[in-house]
């Protein structure tokens, strides 16, 4: 008897992954043939993915909520469809974008129909990716020019930092002798030390 399966994907393991496991439940999936795993999608190296590959036989069925469920980036997305599809031979339904329905495609004019509508959301699905990245780029930089500062805060500097900065900027002391006079580590006192020349400096 064919089975039915589905397939859930989220990036880090702070995402929710409800409206997934909602969409493949109301398909009639069973909750033990639901596959998960919390991490990118940047490769097919994830090993509940692997474990439900194992399982499929031929005239399966797989449901997955969306397109980019499979892979983060054009290719993956269409190597994991041809991999599903032709080599395990099992259907795949994308609740999402129901003309993505390997069963209603069995003849030569579906098959093709849904390679094109395959390939066009596969590629929209990493460009809206990279148009992502380019805007959280574009935010981080717009912060930081606000005066925005990301990361942990750096631990306040020791009173005799100035002193041992003078020294070292005069010439009288070695960076590591700088360093030392006012108990820090050689390399943060040479990275707090080059700020604050550039600071200075105004660059």
């Amino acid at each position: 008897m064919n089975k039915m399966y589905g397939y859930a994907r989220v990036s880090t393991r702070e995402q929710k992954e409800d409206r997934q496991m909602i969409a493949l439940t109301g398909a009639q999936v069973p909750r033990r043939n639901i596959y998960m795993d919390k991490q990118s999608g940047k490769d097919f190296e994830r090993p509940r993915y692997q474990q439900m590959l194992k399982r499929l036989k031929e005239d399966d069925l797989l449901y997955i909520k969306s397109i980019d469920r499979l892979g983060r980036n054009y290719e993956e997305i269409l190597e994991q469809w041809r991999v599903l599809t032709r080599e395990k031979k099992v259907d795949i339904v994308v609740l999402d974008m129901l003309l993505l329905d390997t069963r209603r495609g069995k003849d030569l004019m579906g098959a093709f129909l849904s390679d094109i509508v395959l390939q066009v959301l596969s590629f929209v699905a990493e460009n809206e990716r990279k148009n992502i990245r380019e805007r959280q780029k574009e935010g981080i930089h717009a912060a930081k020019l606000r005066g925005v500062q990301f990361g942990r805060p750096e631990n306040p500097l020791p009173d005799s930092f100035e002193q041992a900065y003078e020294g070292w900027c005069s010439g009288t002391m070695s960076v590591r002798e700088a360093a030392d006079r006012c108990g820090m580590c050689f390399s943060t006192f040479y990275r707090r030390g080059m700020k604050r020349r550039k600071e200075e400096a105004g660059t």
